[in-house]
C-alpha cells in the first residue's frame, strides 16, 4: 500500500487559506484548558486533561471543544469514501455498522464524531472530526466485509482519506 500517492477517485481538498506550520493542528488547544471547562454546544467537560461525558459543575469555565469547532467550521479531519457493487447491495447494513462504531468511539472520546454522511449515486462520503475515527471506520468495514481498503495520510497535515470498496 503506497501512502504517498492519492488513490484514484480521491481528490485533494482545497482550503481558502494557505497552510502554515502553525495551522497543521489548527484545532489543538494552544495552552492547557482550565479545569473543569464545559463545551456549551455539546455538553462535554474537560476534566483531568481530556474531554469527557460527565456532569459539569456550576463553576465550570466555558469554551467550545475542538470537535464542535471543526463541525462549526466544516473542517473535517477524516474523509471516508465507500463504493462498489457490494456496498450498494449492503448500504444500510454498512451504514448501521459505521454508526455503531462511531457511537462506541464517541462514548469514550467526545472529540471523535461523524460530521456528515453524504449519499452519492453509487458511493457514500463520511466526514469526521478525528483522523483516528475515519481510519477506525475503514478498519471496521474491512474487518466485517473484507474488500479493498486504502488509507492516505497527507504528509505534514492532520488529515486522513480512507477509501473502501468491494
Amino acid at each position: 500500500m503506497n501512502l504517498n500517492k492519492t488513490p484514484s477517485g480521491i481528490h485533494p481538498i482545497g482550503y481558502d487559506r494557505p497552510l502554515f506550520k502553525e495551522d497543521i493542528y489548527p484545532y489543538k488547544n494552544k495552552s492547557k484548558l482550565s479545569e473543569p471547562t464545559l463545551c456549551e454546544q455539546c455538553g462535554a467537560v474537560y476534566h483531568e486533561g481530556r474531554w469527557q461525558w460527565i456532569e459539569a459543575p456550576e463553576n465550570a469555565h466555558k469554551e467550545t471543544c475542538s470537535a464542535c469547532h471543526r463541525i462549526n467550521d466544516n473542517y473535517p479531519a477524516g474523509f471516508v469514501t465507500l463504493e462498489g457493487a457490494f456496498f450498494e447491495a449492503h448500504r444500510e447494513e454498512i451504514k448501521r455498522l459505521i454508526q455503531n462504531h462511531a457511537e462506541h468511539e464517541r462514548a469514550e472520546h467526545p472529540y471523535k464524531r461523524i460530521m456528515n454522511i453524504e449519499n452519492q449515486d453509487a458511493a457514500m462520503l463520511i466526514t469526521t472530526t478525528d483522523t483516528h475515527l475515519a481510519h477506525g471506520i475503514g478498519e471496521a468495514i474491512h474487518h466485517a466485509y473484507q474488500g479493498e481498503l486504502k488509507v492516505d495520510r497527507a504528509p505534514g497535515e492532520n488529515l486522513v482519506r480512507v477509501r473502501w470498496s468491494r
